[in-house]
């Protein structure tokens, strides 16, 4: 086990909405119980590697179930957590 922190970023692409396939993600990081903050560009997600890198396969399939997609992802085990003010 490795704690790790995340950014993740996802561009539905050709759809006229782009909430449902952000949404269907999102609903994947509350379903797995993982941490994470939503911005207006990003979420930056925090925890257990195994449990983060499982919530984003699962997150970006949910988002292609609904069509192209992409999704592109920061991994780092060497920054602060949300109210932390160094890195591990």
């Amino acid at each position: 086990m490795s704690m790790i922190m995340a950014q993740v970023s996802l561009y539905p692409l050709g759809v006229a909405e782009l909430s449902p396939a952000i949404n269907a993600a999102a609903g994947e990081f509350e379903k797995q119980g993982v941490e994470y903050k939503t911005g207006e560009m990003s979420t930056v997600m925090w925890g257990d590697d195994e449990k983060l890198f499982g919530a984003l396969r699962d997150a970006f399939r949910e988002a292609a179930a609904r069509g192209a997609a992409v999704m592109t992802i920061t991994v780092s085990n060497a920054c602060p957590w949300p109210g932390e003010k160094s890195a591990r």
